[in-house]
């Protein structure tokens, strides 16, 4: 990418020096993994599980569906069925919708352990004509066993019954052991290999209560595919891995990146990182972060209509200062940083205006640089704000608006901006 310069045009390479490169390289042997790089949404299971949420109507789930297709997202959790009829009925509405739209979006559901809980898929699936993976799990640490009085020769055996009875009735099975991240290595492969042996070709390493590190993700997965693997007889193409994680230490976006790093072949998350507690993994800052670092290439334009939806529709909080989908996120009124935005719109390069002062480039997500007027501004926020409104810029009103910015306390809004504008006009 080429931005024009004072001497001629300038390459990305030499105006921004990028530290996060130095020697970082992930080569990933395609031979050796189902697929790419996948994500799994799960706002509309595991996010509605937060206190706070609100279930969306079925017209505004399947808006919601829209956007993850449109994104390039490539498997949604659709719902628990073992919450009853109302949430099997939405299930079978949006699947509806996903075959006559002819989407690619692999639709999934979340069950428990149990045969009651997998029998609704048997019939979704013979009704659509199209599998619907049962995402199945069950807690396998020491102090959930110990809480709920779990052996493992129980937790064996009803994994084992599930299973069976999903791979009988032709449903994929992607193994969920809760809490893995604070689960015996021991456990773990047991629990594993029995799955895959009876046919769950999918297995999903959760950090169910947000306690793992950046650093427990590269060990936790690395002894997936290095042991518990290749020891239960299966080749690692075989098996696609999942990560799902939370965020109640802060570390879901970091954890996502670092399970990618590690070799997972699907990251989950949910949209502003709603879920249960402090929320799951964000699924929109992970793919803004892996598209940064030229991981995927999927068209993110419309990410952030769809977080304003997701906030609308499910009622998870936006905050004004939340990475790339707040409403701080690429606005400023401070004089420095605007004028350097100014200056790089002014001669038309909006590469440059998007990122001489962000890390992240706002038109890459369909969001744009937006100048305001406040007590830390100079003259060239207003001069810009005032071109831009369709105004003649004039010393006079600068000079005005500059003397009222500099005695508020916060930043104007724009229509405070036009009434000071019309009181001045009325003045003159």
């Amino acid at each position: 990418m080429q931005s024009e310069q004072v001497g001629g045009a300038m390459e990305e390479k030499e105006l921004i020096f990028d530290w996060n490169t130095i020697d970082y390289e992930i080569s990933r042997d395609s031979s050796k993994h189902p697929h790419g790089l996948w994500f799994d949404d799960e706002t509309l299971r595991d996010g509605l599980q937060s206190p706070s949420a609100v279930n969306p109507t079925i017209s505004q789930k399947i808006e919601l569906i829209d956007y993850m297709e449109k994104l390039g997202i490539q498997k949604v959790d659709l719902g628990l069925p073992g919450a009853g009829p109302h949430h099997i009925d939405h299930i079978d509405s949006m699947l509806v919708h996903m075959g006559e739209m002819g989407y690619s979006l692999r639709p999934g559901c979340a069950v428990r352990t149990l045969v009651t809980d997998i029998e609704p898929l048997v019939d979704l699936q013979s009704k659509h004509e199209r599998q619907i993976q049962a995402s199945a799990f069950l807690g396998t640490s020491p102090i959930r066993q110990y809480a709920e009085g779990w052996t493992m020769d129980r937790i064996m055996s009803t994994a084992e019954s599930a299973v069976s009875f999903a791979v009988g009735n032709d449903i994929p099975v992607m193994f969920v052991t809760e809490d893995t991240t604070r689960s015996k290595p021991d456990d773990i492969k047991k629990v594993y290999t029995r799955a895959m042996e009876l046919g769950a070709d999918r297995i999903c390493v959760c950090d169910t209560c947000g306690h793992v590190t950046p650093n427990g993700v590269r060990k936790l997965l690395g002894f997936i595919q290095e042991e518990v693997i290749p020891d239960s007889g299966f080749k690692r193409r075989d098996i696609e891995v999942n990560w799902h994680g939370h965020q109640d230490r802060g570390l879901g976006v970091a954890n996502n990146l670092a399970a990618y790093e590690a070799g997972a072949d699907v990251i989950h998350g949910t949209a502003l990182g709603v879920g249960e507690r402090s929320g799951n993994a964000p699924i929109d800052q992970t793919l803004v972060n892996l598209s940064l670092m030229g991981v995927i290439n999927n068209d993110l334009t419309s990410l952030s209509e769809y977080m304003n939806k997701a906030h609308e529709y499910v009622g998870v909080a936006l905050p004004r200062n939340y990475p790339v989908f707040g409403e701080d996120a690429f606005e400023t009124g401070t004089g420095v940083h605007a004028s350097a935005v100014v200056k790089a719109m002014e001669k038309g390069d909006h590469w440059l205006a998007d990122r001489v002062y962000s890390g992240v480039p706002a038109g890459d997500y369909g969001l744009s640089q937006v100048i305001r007027i406040g007590h830390m501004s100079g003259r060239s926020n207003i001069t810009w704000w005032l071109s831009q409104n369709g105004y003649e810029v004039t010393g006079e009103l600068v000079e005005a608006l500059f003397d009222i910015a500099k005695s508020q306390r916060r930043l104007m809004t724009d229509s405070e901006v036009h009434a000071e504008i019309s009181k001045f006009n009325q003045s003159r």
